[in-house]
C-alpha cells in the first residue's frame, strides 16, 4: 500500500496553506497564464475533422504536429456515450466511496508507475521533488498479456468493462492516428506503428482536488510524454496548458472531442518534424477536476531511431537511437522537465 496521504484528503479538510512539499519553486508555478484562449483564435489548439476527405485531413495534421505537438479530434468514432459513461465512472470512484475501500487498490510505493490508485508517481526516496496536487489511477492495458482487470475498482459497477472497452477504442484510434500521420508526412502509412511495435498502454485517471493556493501549486508537472502518442479526455473543468512560443496557454475542454498529445518517441521516428507536446495541469481553488490520458507506448527491448525515409543528406539524423527501456528509466530516475530527457538525445548536426 502507498503511504502518501491522497491529496483529496487534504483537500477535504479545508486547509488554507498547502502543505510545503507541494509548492513549487518559483519558476515553476503559473504565475499569469492566458485564461480564455477563446478570444485569440490564433493560439487556439487545432482541431481536426476525421470525418472530412483525407486531402484535408493530412494536411491539418500535419500542420498541427510541426506547429503544436498536441491537436484535438472529433467525429472520431469512439462512441460518445462511453466516454460520458467512463468519465461518470472515474468521478464516482474518486468522489462516492470511502477512502478505505480505494486503498484496497492503493500502488505499491516500491516500483515506479505500478498500477492502481497513488498521488507519488515520480517520488521515492532517491528523488525528492516537490509534489503535484493530483491523486490517480493508472491501469495497464495492454498487450492483453497485462491487463487484469480484477487490479482496478469493483465499484461503480461496469467499471471494469468501461474500462475494457474505452482501452480497446483508444488503441483502434491510436493506430488509425499514427497510419495518418504518417501519410501526412509522404510515409506508408504503418510506418510510425511499425516503428513503436507493439502497443503498451497504460490509461491513467487523474483527480485534481479544489487547492487553496493554486498560485503555488500544480496539479501536474511541466513534461513531454515518453511513448509515441497519447489520447486525452477531459470534462468540463480545465486546467491543461500546452506550452506554445513559450507561452502556456490554457487548451478549453472540447465537447465530445479526444485531445492528441505527440509524444517523444514520435519526435525522434519522425526525426524532429513532428514535435512533442509540452504540457502541465494547473489547479483551482473552487471545482475538482477529471482528465483521462491514455498513453502508448514502445516495448522496452524496441530501439527507437529516425525512420530512414526521413533521413538524408540534407537532412540528417537529428536524434541518436536509443532503447525504450533505457530511456524509461531516464525519465523516471530525473525529474522529467519539459522536453530534457529528450533533448539529450540531440546529435551535433553543425560539423
Amino acid at each position: 500500500m502507498e503511504g502518501a496521504v491522497r491529496v483529496q484528503i487534504l483537500s477535504q479538510m479545508g486547509i488554507s496553506e498547502v502543505p510545503s512539499q507541494y509548492i513549487q519553486p518559483p519558476k515553476n508555478r503559473p504565475g499569469s497564464v492566458t485564461e480564455n484562449i477563446a478570444d485569440l483564435s490564433c493560439k487556439h489548439v487545432p482541431a481536426v475533422d476525421l470525418s472530412s476527405e483525407k486531402e484535408s485531413v493530412l494536411p491539418a495534421i500535419r500542420e498541427a504536429c510541426r506547429d503544436w505537438g498536441a491537436f484535438h479530434v472529433i467525429n472520431h468514432g469512439v462512441p460518445t456515450k462511453l466516454l460520458d459513461d467512463l468519465r461518470r465512472a472515474c468521478l464516482s470512484f474518486f468522489n462516492d466511496f470511502p477512502m478505505e475501500d480505494k486503498l484496497k487498490y492503493a500502488c505499491n510505493p516500491n516500483f515506479a508507475a505500478s498500477e492502481g490508485y497513488g498521488s507519488r508517481l515520480l517520488v521515492s526516496s532517491e528523488n525528492e521533488t516537490v509534489l503535484d496536487w493530483r491523486d490517480y489511477f493508472d491501469h495497464h492495458t495492454l498487450p492483453l498479456s497485462r491487463r487484469n482487470p480484477s487490479a482496478w475498482p469493483h465499484f461503480p459497477p461496469q467499471y471494469r468493462e468501461l474500462m475494457a472497452n474505452y482501452s480497446d477504442e483508444m488503441k483502434a484510434l491510436a493506430q488509425r492516428l499514427l497510419a495518418l500521420m504518417s501519410e501526412s508526412l509522404g510515409l506508408k502509412a504503418s510506418c510510425i506503428e511499425d516503428a513503436v511495435g507493439e502497443f503498451y498502454q497504460n490509461i491513467t485517471a487523474s483527480y485534481y482536488p479544489p487547492c487553496p493556493r493554486p498560485d503555488l501549486t500544480l496539479g501536474l508537472q511541466s513534461h513531454s510524454d515518453i511513448g509515441a502518442i497519447t489520447l486525452l479526455i477531459q470534462e468540463n473543468v480545465g486546467g491543461l496548458q500546452v506550452l506554445k512560443d513559450g507561452e502556456w496557454l490554457l487548451v478549453d475542454p472540447l465537447p465530445n472531442a479526444i485531445l492528441v498529445l505527440v509524444a517523444d518517441q514520435t519526435e525522434i521516428i519522425t526525426n524532429g518534424q513532428y514535435k512533442t507536446c509540452v504540457h502541465r495541469a494547473v489547479t483551482n481553488a473552487s471545482k475538482a477536476r477529471l482528465s483521462i490520458a491514455t498513453f502508448h507506448d514502445p516495448a522496452k527491448t524496441v530501439r527507437i531511431s529516425p525512420v530512414s525515409d526521413l533521413v538524408s543528406k540534407s537532412s540528417p539524423p537529428l536524434y541518436s537511437s536509443v532503447l525504450y527501456r533505457d530511456y524509461l528509466s531516464s525519465w523516471y530516475s530525473n525529474v522529467p522537465e519539459g522536453k530534457r530527457n529528450l533533448d539529450k538525445l540531440l546529435l551535433d548536426t553543425s560539423k
